[in-house]
């Protein structure tokens, strides 16, 4: 039985494939055209992947606020397991385009927060996977229908009032955008440039080397300075709308720091009050 709590080679997953403890599930996400992505997947998937839409299944934009992709009521994610068959004792791998931020991490922190250990995601994603030419297909598998009865960890999932507590308390806020962004300079999806005030910028690209996940070793050697003492519960993850700062939450798990919560709205809720303060610049 395989234990992988958050990354699993592409090599020991082919290995895996066809154990009835597990379920693999494709998050691959296209910003710019949503439906290709679905088609994609429809074309060449894992064998036995079920399809996770970033917006439809992992987002609820019903809602009016928390940012561009906001965060869902758990249980409406629960039934969204149910539909895949997934069940709380399920080995859960998940895999994007390549390197985890569009939208495996996402789907990975969701199922985590909700108390679901045994979830990991696919270092290199489907671009290693089809690099090593290992099998694919294109048939839709149809799960039996599961209960999952769960709650988020609310404590782990924090809103604008919660990060300007986090920070005047010394806590750490981490947003994971590219550099460029976080000083303001361009902004290419949200109506506002900068950043939240006392957040420190460390893009998720600096996670991964050559397309896969840095060792534990190095992360936890490259997040340990930013950290600064601070123990996991007094750090937080955010970017743009939630998705790419759970790249961070993967990451800082896979280097031992478990335990960080997500700023859930980012930078696309903070800009929703006029009123509250907008930093550029460096950090």
């Amino acid at each position: 039985m395989s234990d992988w709590t958050t990354l699993v080679s592409a090599e020991d997953l082919a290995a895996a494939l066809g154990n009835d403890d597990l379920i693999v599930v494709d998050t691959r996400t296209s910003l710019t055209d949503r439906a290709a992505s679905e088609q994609a997947y429809r074309q060449a998937h894992i064998p036995g992947a079920r399809y996770a839409d970033l917006d439809r299944d992992l987002s609820d934009h019903r809602k009016t606020t928390g940012g561009r992709h906001p965060w869902p009521d758990a249980a409406d994610f629960t039934a969204t397991l149910g539909r895949w068959g997934i069940t709380p004792q399920h080995q859960v791998v998940v895999y994007d385009s390549a390197d985890g931020a569009l939208a495996a991490s996402r789907l990975w922190f969701l199922l985590r927060v909700l108390g679901h250990r045994r979830v990991a995601v696919l270092d290199g994603g489907w671009q290693r996977w089809s690099a090593l030419g290992l099998p694919s297909d294109a048939e839709v598998p149809t799960p039996q229908t599961t209960q999952y009865e769960a709650s988020f960890d609310a404590r782990r999932l924090l809103d604008a009032q919660d990060v300007r507590g986090l920070l005047d308390s010394g806590g750490l806020l981490i947003d994971a955008r590219a550099g460029e962004r976080f000083r303001g300079e361009v902004e290419p999806l949200d109506r506002v440039a900068g950043h939240v005030p006392g957040a420190r910028n460390r893009a998720y690209a600096l996670n991964l080397a050559d397309g896969r996940f840095k060792s534990p070793e190095l992360l936890a050697a490259e997040f340990a300075p930013l950290f600064d003492g601070r123990e996991s519960s007094q750090v937080a993850a955010m970017c743009g709308s939630g998705v790419t700062a759970c790249h961070h939450l993967l990451a800082m798990s896979h280097a031992g720091f478990d335990g960080a919560a997500l700023y859930t709205g980012s930078w696309s809720g903070w800009i929703e009050d006029p009123r509250r303060p907008i930093a550029t610049g460096d950090d």
